[in-house]
């Protein structure tokens, strides 16, 4: 093992910093990478823990290294430039309906392609896949419930697995009554729900901007219009910004994922989303809420729930179990507020019900603690990919790029040169083995044509290096002279 030099002019804490900067330099140590606890390191050198702790204290304020509670110290990305929030030229967006159709049927598309990293999709169990653990509890429920696995289920959901997720919610203060909740085919059928509940044909949704594409595929899909606004990579949509379209726009309804937004892994703080409630209800605004990513958070404390902070039922939660358990299982749920009734019309005349053999796994699932525990290690998992991913793409994208710093999720927001336009070389990656989502989708109105979406909710290997470095060839050759839509 190696000793500090007790001897050297340089203070031990200083040699510890050394000792840390040539594992990186070697690669015995790199982003995302726990470093040794206090006590290894003191006992290693023969010096005290409060030396070491000054040691690792100094290099988390030079941003180096990064602390978790009751975790320990994790070494961070340096490499990579991270995205700053709002552009100085950002403007007011009028409603627009979609212009990027053909590219998000391409994007859903590649998923599916053989022997491709599929780096477009969110699809953050793949990080650390429970599905043994599904499997065993799918066939132990099937020798119960014999014939009643293809039988219809009630309307809302099976009640046990609907009592599971009100006891989660009032764990956070929230009133929540297993009987206002709705289970539906993934969060994309409760947005839907939702949207319909409040919403009609030509009426204005506020959303986020960047947003995820799925939900401006829906607006546009139910004949209504999007309103972005600008959207913060730290804190999500500004009041200021939101009182200002309220003042300008007649909106219908708020679209948003104030939790953690999909793709910039943004996050407001719990008394940001509080006040943000409270301007809507004060203009009798809803408030949906996409809640999928809300478990899959990197500090400290899970985001307390928009829901928490009504006072007038406006606010409607959208969630499931497809970013956290099983997507293929199309689980999810609706917490609809004032809104119950209507709800419950619509999922009877939308889809009648939801597969029940899924929901029983998933009441188990929970029940036994699995579910807890499973996510605990599947956060983790996203937290080390991030800072690797974060990593990778700042060595080998020029360096100019930007990288997002989400606060939770399973995706980094890319902004390449403003000459690069991400959706010309999505097919000539695709033809290299690799799919992304170009920026272009995640705007109604095609903005952010030089930004890409990338997950690092993947299993980790060398093919997701080597698709880094196609990717990062591919905007770093991306020729200067092309002309293109200019992006804010």
């Amino acid at each position: 093992m190696r000793l500090l030099d007790k001897s050297s002019s340089s203070y031990l804490y200083q040699q510890v910093i050394d000792f840390i900067e040539h594992q990186q330099h070697i690669g015995a140590l790199k982003a995302g990478d726990k470093l040794p606890s206090l006590r290894k390191l003191s006992r290693q050198f023969e010096i005290s823990v409060p030396t070491v702790k000054q040691a690792y204290l100094e290099l988390e304020r030079q941003g180096r290294v990064c602390a978790r509670p009751q975790s320990g110290y994790y070494l961070q990305a340096q490499q990579a430039r991270t995205l700053q929030p709002r552009p100085a030229n950002w403007s007011q967006c009028q409603p627009t309906e979609v212009k990027c159709r053909n590219m998000i049927e391409r994007v859903h598309e590649a998923v599916h392609f053989p022997d491709t990293i599929a780096l477009g999709i969110s699809n953050p169990i793949q990080a650390h896949p429970p599905d043994k653990a599904l499997a065993r509890l799918m066939r132990a429920v099937i020798s119960k419930v014999a014939e009643k696995a293809v039988s219809y289920g009630p309307v809302t959901g099976d009640a046990k697995l609907r009592m599971q997720l009100a006891i989660r919610y009032q764990e956070q203060g929230v009133n929540a009554n297993p009987e206002d909740i709705v289970i539906t085919n993934g969060a994309q059928e409760a947005l839907s729900i939702a949207l319909q509940c409040v919403a009609t044909r030509g009426d204005v949704i506020a959303i986020e901007s960047p947003c995820f594409f799925g939900m401006i595929e829906l607006i546009e899909a139910l004949g209504m219009k999007a309103l972005e606004l600008y959207t913060c990579t730290e804190d999500g949509v500004g009041l200021a910004e939101l009182e200002q379209a309220l003042s300008e726009h007649k909106v219908a309804a708020c679209l948003f994922s104030s939790a953690i937004n999909n793709p910039l892994g943004s996050m407001k703080s719990d008394q940001q989303r509080q006040a943000m409630v409270t301007l809507l209800e004060q203009h009798e605004i809803p408030l949906i809420e996409d809640d999928v990513y809300s478990e899959l958070y990197f500090t400290e404390k899970k985001p307390k729930p928009a829901q928490l902070y009504s006072e007038k039922g406006l606010v409607m939660t959208c969630s499931s179990f497809s970013k956290t358990a099983a997507p293929g299982y199309r689980v999810g749920w609706l917490l609809p507020g004032k809104f119950e009734e209507q709800a419950k019309r619509i999922k009877r005349a939308q889809s009648c019900s939801t597969p029940m053999l899924q929901q029983w796994t998933l009441n188990e699932y929970i029940a036994n603690g699995d579910y807890d525990r499973h996510l605990a290690l599947l956060r983790k998992t996203l937290i080390y990919n991030c800072e690797r991913m974060r990593a990778l793409i700042g060595e080998h994208f020029p360096a100019e790029v930007c990288i997002s710093k989400p606060q939770g999720g399973s995706v980094l927001w890319v902004r390449c040169q403003s000459h690069v336009n991400t959706s010309h070389f999505f097919q000539q990656a695709l033809a290299q083995g690799v799919s992304f989502a170009p920026g272009i989708i995640f705007s109604p109105s095609g903005k952010y044509a030089n930004y890409m979406r990338i997950s690092f909710g993947v299993k980790w290997g060398d093919d997701i290096v080597k698709a880094i470095k196609t990717l990062g060839a591919l905007v770093r050759d991306y020729p200067k002279n092309s002309t293109q839509q200019q992006e804010p």
